[in-house]
């Protein structure tokens, strides 16, 4: 009897790699996790990568029939960039998501030539990383941390895709590098070529299918960022599909059938096939709530507080100064005043001043030409609690949908899942 076909999808964090196995409905088979520093003490390493990747999968596997598998994507965290030879060997130490270019010189290329609202401003970016590290002597691509892991599996290591590009100054609406890349002074022969999310890279190379024991048909599909990763998991899939990530801070993200660009609030749209994918991030979130309440505390006063009644109070509950969206103005003053006597009052105008942050930030996407809010699906921590939840909806005037997944392995495996689809696999 032939097995029911699966995908697998691998994401490679900050702190470890985890993959996913999926079947043709969606549904999560079996997953297994990698601890990077079990393999080395420097997240920076690409051979902790390697290993922790290989590790995460061989678990994955051991778990299905590998003989049933038909694709694999991988994603990787935004902003992760290497030089590598014409085997993929890297040749430097990778710069991470949160690594700044330090060169003036640099710096100062790529905002007198990028247009305005590019994702490659600033010294975090893909580009200027480029143009560090195409002075090593023998590099012949500078890649994504997503592209290289891919490499592992497919032998190629000259293949990115539209999301993790982005910050490499990739153009998603034209779909191509710009030619504003070239006036910076980047060697544009060592960007790799791009291909839209879900797209068929290649096919396993014979070594690594020989590895792992999978068909040397399998297909390695373009992934995506670990941030892309994380909304698809969820199963948002429409325009107007939103997801809010409630953790530290408040992140809201939508799907828009057409792309939203507004450099003001930072935001910029990654392209998933023929939608986008656009957000921003507020100062605002769980970090006021540590400020002031310890996890217990807030459990407690939680059960207390009626989400369907309003306070009356109107807060804009920050850390500190400085908001970057839904208001991009970085001397905005917190507003968390005047403080109700009772605690769980206080932790209740809290929670609704968060909401009205989240409410405001769908309504700036909505101004911004982005679709009108039609569903929500909520996301970390602060999703767990019940009472938070009911006052959110309440704000936001939609229903709930259903988290299918968290895990960003599961986003990257709805990835693969496209490509076999696409290749009449499923």
């Amino acid at each position: 009897m032939t097995p029911r076909p699966l995908v697998i999808g691998l994401d490679m964090g900050t702190s470890g790699a985890r993959a996913v196995a999926m079947d043709g409905d969606g549904l999560v088979v079996a997953s297994a996790a990698a601890k990077l520093s079990s393999f080395s003490d420097d997240h920076r390493d690409p051979e902790g990568w390697r290993a922790a990747m290989r590790s995460a999968l061989t678990g994955a596997l051991a778990e299905i029939d590998r003989s049933a598998v038909v694709a694999i994507a991988v994603d990787g965290t935004s902003g992760t960039v290497l030089p590598v030879d014409g085997n993929g060997r890297p040749l430097a130490r990778p710069m991470m998501y949160n690594d700044p270019v330090e060169d003036a010189g640099i710096l100062k290329a790529v905002a007198e030539n990028a247009p305005r609202d590019s994702a490659a401003h600033g010294p975090t970016s893909g580009l200027a990383k480029l143009m560090v590290f195409q002075t090593i002597a023998g590099v012949e691509r500078v890649i994504h941390q997503a592209d290289w892991l891919a490499g592992q599996l497919t032998g190629r290591f000259d293949l990115s895709d539209e999301n993790n590009a982005l910050k490499t100054g990739y153009d998603p609406i034209v779909r191509r590098w710009p030619d504003w890349i070239g006036a910076t002074g980047a060697n544009i022969a060592l960007l790799p070529d791009v291909l839209p999310a879900g797209a068929t890279m290649a096919r396993i190379s014979a070594q690594a299918a020989q590895t792992y024991g999978v068909s040397p048909t399998v297909l390695i599909a373009a992934g995506t960022t670990d941030g892309c990763a994380s909304f698809l998991a969820t199963g948002a899939d429409r325009p107007g599909d939103g997801v809010s990530a409630l953790g530290t801070t408040l992140t809201v993200k939508i799907l828009s059938d057409t792309p939203l660009f507004a450099p003001d609030y930072g935001l910029y749209s990654h392209r998933i096939g023929d939608i986008w994918l656009a957000g921003g991030a507020s100062n605002g979130g769980g970090v006021v709530l540590a400020q002031h309440f310890e996890p217990d505390a807030i459990a407690a006063l939680s059960a207390r507080i009626d989400p369907e009644t309003d306070s009356g109070l109107d807060y804009y509950p920050l850390p500190k100064p400085g908001e970057r969206f839904p208001i991009s103005d970085p001397a905005l003053a917190p507003r968390m005043n005047p403080r109700p006597e009772d605690d769980a009052d206080f932790l209740k105008a809290i929670f609704e001043g968060i909401a009205g942050i989240e409410a405001l930030a769908y309504q700036r996407l909505e101004s911004l030409g982005g679709p009108k809010l039609g569903s929500i699906r909520s996301v970390g921590g602060g999703a767990k609690n019940e009472v938070w939840t009911r006052i959110r909806l309440r704000k936001l005037g939609v229903a709930a949908a259903p988290v299918l997944s968290e895990e960003a392995a599961a986003g990257a495996a709805r990835l693969a899942l496209k490509a076999a689809q696409a290749e009449g696999l499923l």
